[in-house]
């Protein structure tokens, strides 16, 4: 009797144990995601830091330059091409919208604070993303399951100093200057959205355009490009360099999957630090 009723307790406490795990297991979900997060924004920054300190060295001046090409000059054509029928959209949605009001006079203003403060650096930076730093990823990917960054261990060679550092600070220099195209290339799309095609005044887009800009919208927009700069080239050689530390797959698949996340994550860390950024500057 007595060993009928603890054997009724045993089931009664496992029955238990399985309900609370039932019901604590969302909140499990969550805490696990938000400790991953946490542990890999800090891998990442220590990852950062350290490329950061090993930038300022003699013989990093032809990599960084071959990084400029790959990562700035490759992506003039892309930025050229969004940039211009970014304007061209806000060009004509500023017309349509701004004649109902009487003040199609406005419609510079719109266009070139729009790009100025907000779309050129996202959209720049989202671009050279999915252009360049998939491919950053793929690379750095490649070169680990490769076992090609183990050999440089094994020659001596720092992989951060000769495959990270070249490309964070090539970022840095590219991402404002094509920040600065793709503003110049959509005030040019307004005006021709606007003014060739719709018959606005050119005189007052174009006085419009001058009047409303102040350095600090110029200072502002640069800013925000250096700080997405940082993180998309952080986040795509981070994803590369640790690749073969996937859990969910190994090899090629490790490689591809540390892609998609790449780009995935860097474009929402640059919508989110967008917003964070704007907040603090304004």
């Amino acid at each position: 009797m007595e060993i009928s009723a603890k054997g009724q307790s045993s089931a009664e406490s496992k029955a238990a144990w399985r309900l609370a795990k039932l019901l604590l297991s969302p909140f499990t979900a969550v805490g696990r995601t938000a400790i991953s997060w946490v542990n890999n924004s800090g891998a990442s920054a220590i990852f950062l830091v350290l490329a950061l300190k090993k930038t300022f060295w003699h013989k990093q001046l032809a990599k960084i330059v071959q990084q400029l090409y790959f990562i700035g000059a490759s992506s003039t054509t892309i930025i050229l091409l969004v940039g211009f029928f970014t304007g061209m959209v806000l060009g004509l949605q500023s017309y349509h919208a701004l004649v109902k009001l009487g003040a199609q006079g406005a419609i510079g203003t719109l266009v070139a604070l729009s790009l100025v403060r907000e779309l050129g650096p996202v959209l720049t930076a989202i671009m050279i993303t999915a252009r360049a730093g998939s491919a950053i990823t793929a690379e750095i990917g490649v070169q680990r399951i490769s076992e090609q960054i183990d050999a440089l261990d094994t020659m001596r060679i720092d992989p951060l100093r000769y495959l990270i550092s070249p490309r964070i600070i090539a970022a840095i220099i590219s991402f404002p200057l094509l920040t600065a195209l793709f503003d110049l290339i959509g005030i040019i799309g307004g005006y021709t959205s606007a003014v060739v095609l719709l018959g606005a005044n050119a005189g007052t887009y174009l006085h419009r355009v001058q009047s409303s800009l102040e350095m600090k919208d110029l200072t502002d927009g640069f800013v925000k490009a250096v700080v997405f700069a940082v993180i998309v080239v952080t986040v795509c050689c981070y994803q590369g360099y640790f690749a073969h530390m996937r859990q969910d797959s190994h090899g090629a698949k490790a490689v591809g999957l540390s892609t998609t996340s790449a780009v995935v994550l860097s474009s929402v860390l640059v919508l989110v630090a967008d917003y964070i950024v704007t907040s603090l500057l304004i």
